[in-house]
């Protein structure tokens, strides 16, 4: 599995970004979103029971993040079309602000490391890389235990400010001075 300190790994995949006609499909890479952090958090699978709680949260997130100048990325490996179907039809996703993104052959979730092995789905996990592509924090939750997507961007503010910070920190809280 990657973690702290490697590079997020290359990738070109489509995503699912509105139910538009027309606009509801883009192609993304690593590029896409040059110069920002980036929130990539992986779920199982689609029509399920606690991805699209943990989805919704980080949709309801998604101003806060991108307060922070970070994009999030929702990766799992079903296609873009069964993102687009789910995305119609579950009342918590229909508006979603951020990109569902389909990893269909499994790469990029393999190259991360985060794919179950006995399951062949992506385990919950969650990369925050800064705008360099290197990979800040790393959190792998088991299939059946949500994660906590304030948290996430507890950590987000934490790594952004480049300081000493304790634990529970919070934004707005003094940092650690070594003396």
């Amino acid at each position: 599995m990657l973690t702290v300190n490697d590079r997020f790994p290359s990738f070109s995949l489509k995503a699912v970004v509105s139910q538009e006609p027309g606009k509801q499909f883009v192609d993304l890479t690593e590029t896409s979103f040059a110069g920002k952090w980036k929130v990539v958090f992986f779920w199982p699978k689609d029509f399920t029971f606690v991805c699209p709680t943990e989805i919704a949260a980080f949709g309801k997130l998604s101003r806060d993040f991108a307060d922070r100048d970070a994009q999030l990325l929702g990766v799992s490996t079903d296609s873009e079309y069964v993102h687009l179907a789910w995305r119609g039809s579950h009342p918590d996703l229909k508006d979603l602000p951020l990109p569902m993104v389909a990893d269909i052959k499994r790469e990029l979730s393999a190259a991360c490391g985060v794919l179950d092995r006995a399951e062949g789905v992506a385990l919950r996990a969650t990369f925050v890389v800064d705008p360099e592509g290197v990979i800040r924090f790393v959190s792998v939750n088991d299939l059946s235990v949500g994660r906590n997507p304030q948290e996430v961007l507890r950590v987000l503010d934490a790594l952004q400010t480049d300081e000493l910070c304790p634990c529970n920190w919070q934004k707005g809280q003094d940092t650690l001075q070594v003396a």
